[in-house]
């Protein structure tokens, strides 16, 4: 079987995740669960795990280029990992506390809602980036998982960086 072969069979799979995924977000960000007390500690954790993500995944592009393959393999599965977790939390805090609204005027303002309107959206996109990515790696095409992770690497970079700064500008008014 050809590696584009056993790599299409994943595709499905990537465009409902790619779909399911951020709707999914959506529905459960209008659910509230009531009784449980408000989930407040974990914001601080998500946007560690946002911090520790940009951090590993920089590390990962190095050790691809000193040809260390398999740390940098180990690295990048623990990414996948850790955005898993972050969203789970993400949505759990969400679910459980009352919005809260970014209180800063003028240009923080306008910073805030541009980076994370540009977060948000690029949270999305690169969803079916960093899978296709994956697929490309554990179906052994290099050649195409090399070009398509030129372009996730810095979507996913900037996302995980946004997220903490977001956490950073609106933490005062948690």
């Amino acid at each position: 079987m050809s590696t584009h072969h056993s790599e299409k069979k994943y595709n499905i799979w990537i465009w409902i995740l790619s779909i399911a995924v951020p709707l999914l977000v959506a529905v459960l960000f209008n659910y509230r669960i009531e009784g449980v007390d408000r989930l407040g500690f974990l914001p601080p954790i998500y946007a560690s795990i946002n911090a520790l993500t940009a951090v590993l995944l920089v590390i990962a592009v190095v050790m691809i280029k000193r040809g260390k393959r398999k740390t940098h393999e180990r690295i990048m599965k623990t990414c996948i990992l850790l955005s898993v977790l972050f969203l789970a939390m993400y949505v759990a805090y969400h679910m459980t506390a009352d919005e809260t609204k970014f209180g800063g005027e003028g240009a923080s303002r306008m910073i805030y809602f541009f980076v994370l309107i540009s977060h948000i959206f690029l949270s999305i996109g690169v969803i079916p980036f960093v899978l296709i990515t994956y697929v490309r790696a554990i179906t052994g095409n290099f050649e195409r998982h090399k070009r398509i992770a030129r372009i996730t690497f810095p979507i996913w970079l900037y996302v995980a960086i946004t997220g903490v700064i977001v956490y950073l500008m609106i933490s005062p008014y948690y």
